[in-house]
């Protein structure tokens, strides 16, 4: 139920049910050693409803501690703190998800240490003492990756923003036509000069819904997918398809990128 005030540096917990044990003020809880099937609590199940907004928490490892001080906060379906002792904030959670992480990976458990992780930096985005700006920051990378751990967060945004980029190309992007080289030149005597040049591309002027077209699809999504793998496109692009291509050229790396080390966060050894 508790190991407040125990030294962690020599323990070991071997197929134990900690869902509700509290393990705040212990010492060197880095050093504690978790073995065999150790049960933590998890968070609430399905899609709750909390005012006007839906929540939907995924599962991993909780502490007892972030459940007391959700409950706390108003969010249904946690667990309450029994007797109503002192209910510690994110500031006291926070470093203990971070040592049971430390104490996993010295262990080279990896995988697992990813819930305890995420509950880590869950506190350090719901702290009212940390600068708003870190909270933003947080907040940015739990909704785009889930900090790196949720693949498929990740990878949805990923093909919503190149799904966007391929339709702002549709639209605005590409040229009225394609832009084939030109050449001119003038014949003296016996000497012919030539010169070569391309011309600038024309805004598209027809209806929205005739841009929408076969071809101008794959066109589009051969844009995305350069921008993607950081190669420049060789498509015929207007100023406004320029703009778009930059943006996407640095977004849609970055989602990549999550998705891949989040990935790699479930498997690493």
């Amino acid at each position: 139920m508790s190991i407040r005030s125990v030294d962690a540096a020599h323990l070991v917990l071997t197929d134990l049910d900690l869902s509700d044990c509290r393990f705040a003020g212990a010492v060197h809880l880095d050093q504690l050693r978790l073995e065999g099937r150790c049960v933590f609590d998890t968070p609430p199940s399905g899609i709750r409803r909390r005012g006007v907004v839906f929540e939907r928490w995924t599962p991993r490892r909780t502490l007892a501690e972030e459940h007391y001080w959700r409950t706390g906060q108003g969010r249904s379906g946690w667990k309450t703190a029994p007797g109503g002792g002192d209910v510690p904030g994110p500031t006291t959670v926070a470093p203990l998800y971070r040592q049971l992480r430390k104490s996993l990976e010295d262990g080279k458990n990896e995988p697992d240490a990813a819930d305890f992780y995420y509950g880590e930096m869950e506190m350090r985005r719901n702290d009212p003492d940390r600068p708003r700006g870190e909270r933003f920051l947080l907040a940015v990378y739990w909704a785009l990756s889930g900090y790196g751990l949720r693949a498929s967060r990740a990878v949805g945004w990923l093909l919503g923003a190149m799904a966007a980029t391929v339709l702002a190309m549709m639209l605005w992007g590409l040229a009225a036509q394609d832009m084939d080289p030109v050449s001119r030149g003038t014949v003296d005597g016996r000497r012919v000069q030539l010169t070569t040049r391309t011309p600038d591309p024309v805004d598209p002027s027809r209806p929205y819904a005739r841009r929408l077209s076969g071809d101008r699809f794959e066109r589009s999504l051969r844009v995305v997918i350069d921008s993607v793998v950081f190669r420049s496109s060789e498509q015929g692009l207007t100023t406004a398809g320029t703009c778009i291509e930059m943006a996407s050229r640095v977004t849609e790396p970055i989602l990549l990128a999550f998705a891949a080390l989040s990935v790699r966060s479930r498997v690493k050894r």
